[in-house]
């Protein structure tokens, strides 16, 4: 992505092999996935993968991104119709409403739980018939933007994966995101699990199940 001086973003990406990622079978797996993250692909894959999952009864975390203004407006709600959960920013929410015709009680319906991410307004979680709001962890500094997204949904996935609840999946997010915001380069940055916790404890307070992350260093 092309980055101005206010963190605005062009994207620009060659396809390369991504073009036959359709090539690729989630039936052709050796083992039954616990999670798919269908995350920006090509257009197409990201419908068969949709496909897939509901065919397999493979539960799904549906991440359109930028590919929401490239996907049909009906494969895209095939996409969240199906899925387990939902990832977006605020103006790929508004994008992803608009070209499937589908309001946010309709989502919901839908989906187990919604993030969507408001840049430094930090992020909203719609779980359980709730509205969580998780805030920014301050950055050092703002180096570059790209690959903030995809640092919160890691760090939230990880804290759902321990069992941790949506202000703690939430906050663990936005501590993933702030690292990468304050590198260049969507893998420059670097954290021990101590350090990590350390960090978050500064801001909130866990009430010790951050422990977890130490046991399983």
């Amino acid at each position: 992505a092309n980055t101005d001086l206010v963190n605005n973003q062009i994207s620009s990406f060659y396809t390369g092999a991504m073009a036959h990622a359709a090539e690729i079978r989630l039936h052709d797996l050796p083992f039954k996935a616990d999670l798919v993250v269908i995350s920006p692909n090509d257009p197409k894959a990201m419908y068969q993968y949709s496909l897939e999952c509901q065919e397999l009864g493979l539960p799904y975390l549906f991440d359109p991104s930028q590919q929401v203004v490239r996907n049909p407006g009906e494969q895209l709600r095939v996409g969240v119709e199906g899925a387990q959960s939902l990832f977006v920013n605020e103006y790929e929410y508004e994008l992803l409403q608009k070209h499937t015709c589908l309001s946010e009680e309709q989502i919901l319906n839908h989906v187990k739980y919604m993030v969507v991410t408001c840049g430094e307004k930090g992020a909203r979680i719609y779980a359980d018939g709730k509205q969580y709001l998780v805030p920014v962890i301050p950055p050092t500094c703002i180096a570059d933007p790209t690959g903030v997204g995809d640092a919160f949904r890691g760090g939230f996935l990880r804290g759902y994966d321990l069992g941790f609840d949506w202000p703690v999946c939430g906050r663990m997010g936005a501590l993933a995101a702030t690292y990468v915001l304050e590198q260049h380069g969507t893998q420059n940055h670097h954290y021990t699990p101590a350090e990590f916790v350390a960090r978050y404890r500064q801001h909130f307070d866990d009430q010790g199940v951050l422990d977890a992350l130490l046991a399983n260093s």
